[in-house]
């Protein structure tokens, strides 16, 4: 069974894309064996309780919480590492002791529109205000370098006139869920291309 576990910070749309597709038999041989949240008032929690999900609730305000996930990943082994919305960097230690096994879904073309400061409304004004008449999703694996990894998957979906950042964020959101089902799909095949080379995972 491959063993997925999500990091999130806020609604989890994604995160139910990926449990309706587990139910509906659209990934298959895959469960999501946590939820780790460092929001309390996130309805990602809700939609765990609703699924019978297992959630942590760790506080980022307060000491080293990032032991406290490496220790959860640890306990839980993952085969994926899913940040959905997840709203913190993750450190250098975490990357390197799931090498390919952490991806994310950022809501722009990467490389354009990444990196620091570029998240949420954030992402969809930036397009807008310069002109672009395209934009999509990215699912990419998490490195070092942020919103710099090896890309996955992207969706594109065309920038209109009189287009806003709650316009485009729905036309991206649409297009991110079937991203991410199609990137795990083709994870759990072990079989993907990184940088353009074929890899195999055993």
């Amino acid at each position: 069974m491959y063993n997925i576990v999500v990091l999130a910070s806020g609604n989890g749309s994604n995160f139910q894309a990926v449990i309706d597709a587990i139910d509906h038999g659209v990934i298959n041989n895959a469960r999501i064996s946590k939820l780790i949240c460092n929001n309390k008032r996130a309805y990602v929690l809700q939609r765990a309780r609703e699924n019978g999900i297992a959630s942590v609730l760790v506080d980022t305000k307060k000491g080293d919480y990032n032991s406290i996930i490496s220790a959860i990943l640890s306990a839980e082994n993952p085969d994926l590492i899913l940040l959905d919305g997840y709203m913190r960097i993750i450190p250098d230690y975490i990357i390197d002791a799931y090498p390919f096994k952490i991806i994310n879904l950022h809501p722009s073309l990467l490389p354009a529109f990444g990196g620091m400061g570029y998240y949420g409304s954030r992402v969809h004004e930036a397009v807008i205000n310069s002109g672009t008449r395209y934009s999509g999703c990215t699912v990419h694996f998490t490195t070092k370098d942020v919103d710099n990894g090896p890309i996955i998957d992207q969706r594109v979906v065309e920038v209109c006139d009189h287009e806003t950042p709650e316009s485009l964020e729905k036309k991206i959101h649409e297009e991110e869920h079937k991203s991410l089902v199609f990137s795990i799909n083709l994870l759990i095949t072990k079989r993907y291309t990184i940088n353009g080379k074929r890899v195999i995972r055993e």
